[in-house]
């Protein structure tokens, strides 16, 4: 009895090319029931739902050298990109420009500043002086006396020590920078001030480098005069007509700002002259009347 080939079940070779999901075919073919059972066979078995495919990415770049893998369990390392270093700030030219603005500021605000100066008036001025006495707010009637009259006169000084006004001789002191060592008239000192100058007062026992540096304040300018006083207050002390500051020593900055605030400024007489004109240069305490009764005029030798 010859065997047949074409229905040997064990004998025949299992596929070499299992198909998924591949059905058996209708007729109940025994060849076909096999293959399927090889094709179940070979596929793997997945329990559960199926895994979403992972995403590709783009494969990093491969750092190791040629023919060498990386150490098991550590991921290749990637290429670094270079980092691009931003470049400093341009110092050169901010510098400049915050400088040309601040100067600019400092410009306008200086105009504004002598806007603001100028529109004030004299007596605006002296009156930021700290300490300054403003006789025409404290005692404004004590201002307005101010007649020529021969002789010597007598003075409030509870008001003020030196005065500030009052009645006065017709002769004025010189006040073209003069230094006078010793007491003045104040009757002559008093037609100063009404011309515009300021009269530097100072106790006697002042010591002598103070006593210099008041003078460099005085030479040589026209509409001032310093001379020494008995009885005021403080050791040193300022007179414009109507405005008086005491101060304990000659360093002190505010004899400077009541200096440029009043000088010339006070003056009752604009224009009128300080050194020239029925002048007295004598010193002493008691006044000089040159003039009175017919008599001599002009200027008087100091003594």
């Amino acid at each position: 009895m010859s065997m047949s080939t074409q229905h040997g079940g064990g004998n025949r070779k299992p596929s070499t090319k299992p198909v998924a999901g591949a059905k058996p075919k209708q007729g109940g073919d025994e060849d076909a029931v096999d293959e399927v059972d090889e094709v179940e066979e070979s596929a793997p078995v997945s329990l559960g739902k199926p895994k979403a495919s992972p995403r590709k990415s783009a494969p990093a770049r491969k750092t190791t050298p040629a023919g060498k893998r990386a150490p098991a369990g550590r991921p290749a390392a990637r290429k670094v990109a270079p980092v691009k270093v931003k470049q400093g700030a341009a110092w050169g030219p901010i510098i400049l420009f915050s400088v040309v603005g601040l100067l600019a500021l400092g410009i306008v605000g200086f105009a504004v500043w002598q806007v603001n100066e100028n529109g004030l008036t004299v007596r605006e001025r002296a009156d930021r002086i700290d300490g300054i006495k403003d006789y025409f707010k404290i005692n404004k009637a004590y201002t307005e006396e101010r007649s020529h009259v021969w002789g010597p006169q007598k003075y409030d000084l509870s008001i003020a020590n030196p005065p500030v006004s009052g009645n006065h001789n017709q002769n004025w002191q010189r006040c073209l920078g003069d230094v006078y060592t010793a007491p003045i008239a104040t009757e002559h000192a008093l037609h100063a001030l009404e011309h515009g100058s300021v009269w530097i007062t100072y106790q006697p026992n002042l010591p002598a480098d103070q006593v210099e540096a008041l003078a460099k304040k005085v030479r040589g300018k026209d509409y001032m005069m310093m001379s020494p006083y008995e009885g005021q207050a403080k050791p040193i002390s300022l007179q414009a007509w109507g405005f008086q500051l005491q101060v304990d020593k000659a360093s002190d900055g505010r004899i400077d700002e009541f200096i440029k605030a009043l000088r010339q400024n006070a003056s009752l007489e604009p224009g009128t002259p300080c050194s020239s004109g029925d002048i007295i240069t004598e010193t002493g305490t008691v006044p000089r009347d040159l003039g009175k009764d017919g008599g001599n005029t002009g200027m008087t030798s100091g003594g």
